[in-house]
C-alpha cells in the first residue's frame, strides 16, 4: 500500500514534534470567553487564538463543521482553516463533518471539504458502502477518516452487532483496509473502548487512527497508547476538544488551553515510553 500525501504529512508531524495530540475546535458562543463574544468574527478569533497557543503541541487540528454551520459561520470555518494552512502548513487539518451519501451528493460533500474548506481530510460514514467513498478517493492527496468504532455508548447496537460472527466495527476495519489502495484512509476508534481499539489495530496494521474520547469523555490516554500505537510507536491522532479549548474562560483562555495541551501531550509521550 503506497502512502498518500496526507499520511506522509501526518507521519512527518508525529516525528517532528513527537506528538500524537489532535486538538478539536468546537466553538459554542456561550462558552467562548466573554471578551470575544460580541465580535463579528468571534468563532474565527477564538479558533485562531486556540490554534496559535497549541500549535507547538499538536499533530493535527480538527474543527467541527456543525459548530460553525449551525450559527451560519461557515465563512469563519473556511477562514480558520485557511489561516492554519498558511501559518502552520506542517499541521494537518481534519474537517469533522461525518458525511455519508452517494452519487452527486457525495461528490459535492467531497468538493465542499477539500475545495471549499481546503481541509486535508474529512470524517465520513461507511454505512452506504464503497459508493459513498469513491468521490473522496478521487482526491488522491487527501485523507478519508472513516467512522469505525465510535466513542459514544449508544453506538453498540449497530457497531457491535455480529456479521458472520464478527462485530460490525471489525468488518468495517477489514473492508476499509481493502478499499484503501492509495493509503488515504484513517479510522475513527474511540478511546472509551481500548480493547476494541487494539482489535482494530490488529486488523489494519499501520493505518492511522483518529481517537476521540479522552478528556471530557473519560477515555484513558495510557490505555489508548498501549492498545493503539503502530509498529513505529506512533499511528494515533488522540483528539481532545472541550478539555483543552475550554480549559480557561478568561482573557488568558489561550494560555490555559496551551498548558492543558502540553499536559495531554506529556501524558501521551509518557505512556508511549
Amino acid at each position: 500500500m503506497r502512502g498518500s500525501e496526507f499520511k506522509a504529512r501526518l507521519n512527518a508531524r508525529w516525528r517532528s514534534v513527537d506528538s500524537m495530540l489532535c486538538v478539536g475546535i468546537d466553538p459554542e458562543l456561550h462558552r467562548i470567553p466573554e471578551h470575544l463574544r460580541d465580535l463579528d468574527d468571534a468563532f474565527y478569533q477564538f479558533g485562531k487564538e486556540i490554534v496559535d497557543a497549541t500549535a507547538e503541541h499538536v499533530c493535527a487540528f480538527k474543527p467541527q463543521a456543525a459548530h460553525f454551520a449551525a450559527e451560519g459561520h461557515e465563512d469563519q470555518l473556511a477562514d480558520l482553516i485557511e489561516y492554519i494552512r498558511a501559518t502552520y502548513p506542517e499541521i494537518v487539518v481534519i474537517l469533522d463533518a461525518k458525511r455519508g451519501d452517494v452519487g452527486s451528493t457525495a461528490k459535492l460533500y467531497a468538493r465542499e471539504a477539500y475545495e471549499r474548506y481546503q481541509a486535508d481530510a474529512v470524517t465520513v460514514s461507511p454505512y452506504l458502502g464503497y459508493d459513498s467513498l469513491v468521490p473522496y478517493f478521487d482526491y488522491t492527496d487527501k485523507g478519508i477518516v472513516v467512522l469505525c468504532r465510535t466513542s459514544n455508548p449508544g453506538s453498540d447496537w449497530l457497531q457491535k452487532s455480529q456479521l458472520a460472527n464478527t462485530p460490525l466495527y471489525l468488518t468495517v476495519a477489514e473492508q476499509v483496509s481493502q478499499w484503501d489502495t492509495g493509503g488515504q484512509c484513517m479510522l475513527v476508534t474511540g478511546a472509551t473502548y481500548p480493547e476494541e481499539l487494539a482489535q482494530v489495530r490488529a486488523v489494519v496494521g499501520d493505518m492511522p487512527l483518529l481517537v476521540p474520547g479522552v478528556g471530557a469523555q473519560g477515555g484513558s490516554v495510557k490505555e489508548v497508547v498501549a492498545a493503539g500505537v503502530d509498529s513505529q510507536g506512533y499511528g494515533l491522532a488522540i483528539s481532545s476538544s472541550r478539555g483543552i479549548i475550554y480549559a480557561g474562560q478568561g482573557e488568558d483562555f489561550a494560555e490555559q488551553a496551551a498548558a492543558q495541551a502540553a499536559l495531554v501531550k506529556r501524558d501521551i509521550n509518557r505512556a508511549k515510553g
